[in-house]
């Protein structure tokens, strides 16, 4: 192994440096992020980034600057093994390496843009159907539970109606508006 290394030329050893030492550091982040370990420790330049709320598209980070040097150092030495000059070797492996860090990037953004706070927003409950739980009390007498699908999840939501008589159990309602207080004001679908 050292004797293959030495009778490499200084170009081709650094690029066999690079390729080596960012796969290997890849690799580590790799696996740190699917175990949940936290590598923002590891010198992220995304903490300098972070505390400006304007940028949601990171396109200079660690992670992406490891990508950046694994596919920059092993497209070059591709580019070595099939003997093309070193001008075209720099250039392919430099491009190949700024398309990685921009997939990755775009990876990173488009899978941040998935995640939701979780915070149920009861205005998106206006105009849904739902279906008493529990009895609720004509013209606002009484507070009820109505079953409802908001945010895509079916949830127990309080709720009070000015109908002239009681909604019961079964009764298949419209939500009409959220008072301040975040109780659901229902009509009877089938007037």
């Amino acid at each position: 192994m050292e004797n293959w290394f030495v009778a490499l030329t200084v170009f081709e050893k650094v690029y066999w440096i690079v390729a080596i030492a960012g796969s290997a550091i890849l690799l580590v982040l790799v696996i740190m992020t699917l175990i949940g370990g936290d590598v923002e420790d590891m010198g992220d330049v995304d903490t300098d980034i972070d505390a400006d709320t304007g940028i949601d598209f990171q396109f200079l980070s660690f992670k992406n600057l490891m990508g950046f040097f694994t596919i920059f150092g092993w497209s070059g030495i591709a580019c070595i093994e099939n003997d093309l000059s070193t001008g075209l070797t720099v250039f392919i492996s430099v491009v190949c390496g700024l398309l990685m860090m921009l997939a990755m990037a775009s990876l990173f953004y488009y899978l941040a843009k998935l995640q939701s706070s979780g915070t149920l927003k009861l205005s998106n409950a206006v105009n849904q159907i739902g279906e008493v739980y529990l009895t609720i009390g004509a013209n606002r007498t009484r507070i009820g539970k109505i079953s409802v699908n908001v945010q895509g999840t079916l949830r127990e939501l309080s709720a009070l109606t000015d109908e002239d008589h009681d909604l019961v159990q079964g009764n298949v309602v419209k939500v009409h508006e959220v008072t301040d207080t975040g109780i659901l004001i229902v009509n009877l679908l089938n007037k």
